[in-house]
């Protein structure tokens, strides 16, 4: 285990408070926690920096992750690439974006060999803005410089697969390997849209106001779930259309939505308060794994959470006292890759973390 603040002095005369003191520190800043059943065990992939969105080769033999490490020489998020069996303690994975602009939500494609990630670099080289706030309220930016690229993992890019105007980002594939589902602004808001993984055969999936984003296909290809704002009262709704014109979201109430890969049969799944998000299939189809802050009081802790598609049967599964979320099941439903904000010393770096799932 990493260490924390709370090391053990060498001084004698202090040594058992100090010990107190670290057992302490590890009980409330610890890589798992006694009431987490479902990790049979759990080991950290990266140590400092801003670490998410790992997500799994077909194979599960890589993962493919985004990171802002300065001490990796970026100056906001690239995608790295990295073994299953890897950690980064000390060392540095490849970078296989291009290190300009900025990149987000890379996703493995059916060969292993190349993968799709959203990037700025075409507009600009240099990293773009991040506003976090707008009149006092927390935001996430939604660049319309982004689009959907394939690279293969030596970072050279093979295709493009979106020339629209506005914001193409938030790209991943079904496990069956012959869909992408990405959002987009083209029509004038955030909406869903799906792709054959040659960019064909585009579709607008959704067509509700509100954002729509973040979706995964379930285990078989037959529906979607995805994180969305919908605003209803007008005073909602000229908020939400004046972040848009400003390329802003603001991601604090947020649902989960769910439908069929066509866009049918869509359905609210949670009706929580607060953000909803990051949901990914459990390897059974039967269930939603997500990130949640709906039990807390002012913004934080957020923790995972699984409920059946039913939205029924809601149980908490980590429990950690700061931020856990983008969980992503290997394809084989044995691992669970997560990002999480703990055991770094009270700080504010975001690691990943990869345990062993148990039902």
């Amino acid at each position: 285990m990493k260490e924390t603040s709370a090391e053990i002095s060498n001084n004698e005369t202090t040594a058992t408070k100090n010990r107190e003191a670290l057992l302490d520190t590890v009980t409330n800043d610890t890589i798992i926690y006694p009431e987490e059943r479902h990790f049979k065990n759990i080991r950290q992939v990266t140590f400092g920096g801003d670490n998410a969105e790992a997500y799994w080769s077909f194979d599960d033999k890589q993962l493919v992750f985004q990171s802002n490490y300065k001490d990796w020489g970026v100056d906001c998020d690239q995608m790295f690439l990295m073994n299953a069996n890897e950690n980064f303690n000390g060392t540095q994975p490849p970078m296989i974006s291009t290190g300009k602009g900025r990149t987000t939500c890379a996703y493995f494609l059916p060969d292993n060999k190349h993968f799709v990630y959203g990037s700025t670099h075409l507009v600009d080289a240099n990293c773009p803005e991040v506003p976090l706030r707008k009149n006092g309220n927390y935001v996430w930016p939604v660049y319309d410089s982004f689009d959907i690229f394939v690279a293969d993992l030596e970072g050279n890019i093979t295709a493009q697969l979106t020339n629209e105007p506005g914001y193409d980002a938030e790209a991943t594939v079904s496990p069956k390997g012959d869909k992408i589902v990405f959002t987009s602004t083209r029509s004038g808001d955030l909406e869903l849209y799906t792709m054959n993984i040659d960019g064909s055969d585009v579709k607008q999936i959704t067509n509700e106001l509100g954002y729509d984003g973040g979706a995964f296909f379930s285990p078989d290809g037959t529906k979607l779930i995805f994180r969305s704002s919908r605003p209803k009262t007008e005073a909602e709704i000229k908020k939400y259309k004046d972040l848009l014109a400003d390329g802003l979201v603001e991601p604090t109430d947020m649902e989960l939505y769910i439908c069929d890969a066509d866009g049918s049969n869509l359905k609210q799944l949670t009706n929580l308060g607060n953000a909803n998000w990051s949901p990914f299939f459990h390897p059974s189809g039967d269930k939603i794994l997500f990130s949640s802050n709906h039990e807390a009081v002012r913004g934080f802790p957020f923790n995972l959470y699984l409920i059946d598609l039913d939205g029924k049967n809601l149980e908490r599964v980590t429990h950690g006292e700061t931020f856990d979320a983008f969980p992503v099941f290997s394809n084989d439903g044995k691992y669970l890759a997560f990002s999480s904000n703990r055991n770094n010393g009270g700080g504010r770096d975001t690691n990943l973390f990869i345990a062993e799932w148990q039902d």
